[in-house]
């Protein structure tokens, strides 16, 4: 029988109303079905996989696999021949494809990630419906009548403020509704875009729906604040980033409106959402989420984890099993007040933290993504990252790809940064090159951004 989005979403239905024995047991179902997937059509899988049961139904029997691992080994990795890692990066090089599918059949979207490893990644159509059959699940549980209706006042107006430029999976999202039958009403604003001039676009296109990266929420909430922008969204739907504790509740002041989040990966677009109480549910149906420590063994709930392990259980082209995501999250310890039978998270790993540069007159707030979708533009580039060392002061730790001129990389880096920075009015900042490689936090994980400590 063909997995609707429809059919799809009737049995997410069905599955939380027989509750959380229910959801387990098609967890498990999934898990063997993508186990043996995998084995069989990834050769990659099939050697990993030697000397396994046959049947797997607990994912800790699993071997842990890494971005960096599969990435080396990606057309052993991939489950259909025709797919290579050479015809896809030639694909996702041409920002003038975005939208379209690779092959005909594939979303083709890049990532560079918490661990620095530039991730390429392809979703199936499998995957899409899924996505789409709990996105509309999201929205049933966090959008009221009331909400519905002022959505419909607002004539359906979403405004996305997301990275542009590029083949990333929040851009692909949004190239993929503006050719839907939504288009005329989803506006696509990059994340680039210097705040005076978001606000006054937004200003103009008086969105029903805003839904922002965490960070740039954060800034349009101060806007508000300030009465230079006057939008009244229904909702604010953040991604990407989690935000300190209070900025929600400030967020959702400022504009009177409804405030969520989702946790997701661009390995897994549809991992989870947040509830009315504050914390995000995992669609465990079709995903698995390990919180484990250093070693890959399991933390108990209320404590935080060292990373998490990720299963989707939906996109067959490159099975993600038991993959190091790099994100701390601590699960609760009881049910959660909401009444979701999913297991419940909070997120430490993921925090935005904004950059605040001074300029010729005035300071300026930048957030860590516009900085680096910047350093994704730079060709020749392993892992980056931008330290912040002075109001006015930046340093580049590059590491330069195997065979890429190290001075070209350099060269390109600077370039994209001052340009990312000039356009929001902070061409003074000085950048300069530390010859070191990136430096990692003492948990071991790589930040691209890194502030000012407060």
């Amino acid at each position: 029988m063909r997995e609707t989005p429809f059919r799809l979403l009737l049995d997410a239905r069905a599955c939380r109303k027989k509750g959380s024995a229910a959801i387990l047991q098609r967890q498990r179902e999934r898990l063997v079905e993508m186990v043996t997937y995998a084995r069989t059509c990834s050769p990659y899988y099939r050697q990993l996989y030697q000397g396994l049961p046959a049947r797997i139904t607990d994912p800790r029997l699993l071997p842990v696999t890494t971005k960096a691992a599969l990435m080396a080994h990606f057309d052993d990795w991939v489950t259909d021949p025709a797919v290579t890692l050479e015809g896809t990066q030639s694909f996702v090089a041409d920002p003038s494809l975005l939208g379209e599918k690779f092959l005909n059949r594939y979303t083709a979207a890049t990532t560079s990630g918490t661990t620095g490893t530039r991730g390429l990644f392809l979703l199936d159509t499998r995957t899409l419906a899924v996505s789409k059959a709990l996105t509309f699940r999201m929205l049933s549980s966090w959008l009221t009548p009331a909400d519905l209706m002022g959505i419909i006042r607002g004539r359906g107006r979403i405004a996305m403020v997301v990275a542009t430029g590029g083949h990333f999976a929040s851009a692909a999202a949004a190239a993929a509704l503006r050719k839907g039958p939504a288009r005329h009403s989803v506006r696509v604003f990059p994340v680039q875009t210097p705040i005076p001039d978001l606000v006054a676009q937004l200003n103009s296109f008086r969105p029903a729906l805003l839904a922002p990266y965490a960070s740039t929420g954060r800034l349009l909430a101060s806007e508000q604040e300030a009465g230079r922008l006057t939008i009244q969204p229904v909702a604010v739907i953040l991604s990407a980033e989690g935000l300190p504790a209070g900025e929600y509740a400030r967020i959702s002041g400022a504009f009177g409106a409804k405030v969520r989040q989702g946790y997701a990966a661009t390995e897994c677009p549809f991992l989870s959402y947040s509830c009315q109480e504050g914390w995000l549910h995992v669609n465990s149906d079709w995903a698995i989420l390990e919180p484990v420590d250093a070693n890959h063994e399991p933390v108990p709930p209320g404590q935080p984890s060292h990373t998490v392990l990720l299963s989707n259980l939906a996109n067959r082209i490159q099975p993600i099993l038991r993959y190091d995501l790099g994100d701390s999250v601590t699960a609760r310890t009881d049910p959660c007040r909401c009444g979701d039978p999913t297991p419940a998270i909070h997120v430490q790993g993921r925090n935005a933290e904004l950059l605040t540069l001074q300029g010729n007159r005035l300071a300026v707030a930048v957030t860590p993504l516009t900085l680096s979708t910047a350093l994704d533009r730079v060709q020749g580039l392993s892992k980056g990252q931008i330290i912040q060392t002075g109001p006015q002061s930046l340093s580049l730790r590059l590491q330069p790809a195997a065979g890429a001129d190290p001075e070209n990389v350099w060269e390109s880096a600077r370039s994209e940064i001052t340009r990312a920075l000039t356009s929001h009015g902070l061409g003074n900042v000085t950048i300069t090159r530390d010859a070191g490689p990136p430096l990692l936090t003492p948990g071991g994980k790589h930040r691209t951004v890194v502030p000012l400590p407060p």
